[in-house]
């Protein structure tokens, strides 16, 4: 997994922040309301079954910044995963704050559609954070959930890459799992997690280079 981690000034942050305009643009000038509200409409349509309604619902609390920062803590807190934890504690941060800030420059409602799914056990998050920014909690774009699952399966599965080089790939079905469950529960638009998703690999490609995650793998070889 070593090309997910890449310099500010390369060539992989230039094109996926061209890339995360690009998408901002499109969402901003309205092009891609009738796909996100087809799809959103077609999930409101289709929830109903308890075992996934409750399983969806788990899935993306388990994306909740409180939740994810009580991990990176643990991380953090046993020595030969101290830079890994380092670095998923930064991201953790600086992911949510830049996603609400961005949140109120597009300023893009939540999906309004009523849930009719089974009663949620817990309650579902936003975790919106921007301060001196009014309307923030209220929108929807780009979906914090969707950046920091993608940067958990970014640095867990680049730090489980020497041991499982093909295994750690599948670190990627969380963001991916994530994604659908903000779509699945109405929080969120397909463009919402897109937009998350480009962000959370943007941040954890350039702050894994810059913690030196690489120094993991020297130590493990001494």
């Amino acid at each position: 997994m070593q090309n997910w981690i890449f310099d500010l000034r390369s060539r992989s942050f230039v094109l996926l922040t061209t890339l995360f305009l690009v998408l901002t643009a499109l969402v901003y000038s309205g092009v891609t309301e009738t796909f996100d509200q087809s799809i959103v409409l077609f999930f409101s349509q289709n929830i109903g079954n308890p075992t996934i309604d409750i399983f969806m619902q788990y899935v993306t609390e388990s994306g909740d910044v409180f939740n994810m920062l009580m991990f990176g803590i643990v991380v953090l807190i046993i020595p030969k995963t101290r830079r890994v934890g380092i670095t998923l504690m930064i991201l953790i941060v600086i992911s949510t704050l830049l996603t609400g800030y961005i949140k109120c420059g597009v300023d893009r409602d939540r999906p309004d559609f009523d849930y009719e799914g089974v009663d949620f056990p817990v309650t579902i998050s936003r975790d919106t954070f921007a301060l001196f920014c009014e309307g923030g909690f209220d929108a929807s774009y780009p979906s914090g959930h969707a950046a920091r699952s993608m940067i958990f399966a970014i640095i867990l599965g680049y730090a489980l890459s020497e041991r499982f080089p093909r295994g750690a790939y599948l670190m990627f079905l969380y963001p991916a799992m994530i994604s659908l469950s903000r779509i699945y529960v109405l929080q969120h638009y397909p463009m919402d997690v897109i937009g998350g998703t480009v962000i959370g690999i943007m941040l954890a490609g350039v702050m894994a280079k810059r913690t030196k995650l690489y120094k993991i793998f020297e130590k493990s070889k001494t």
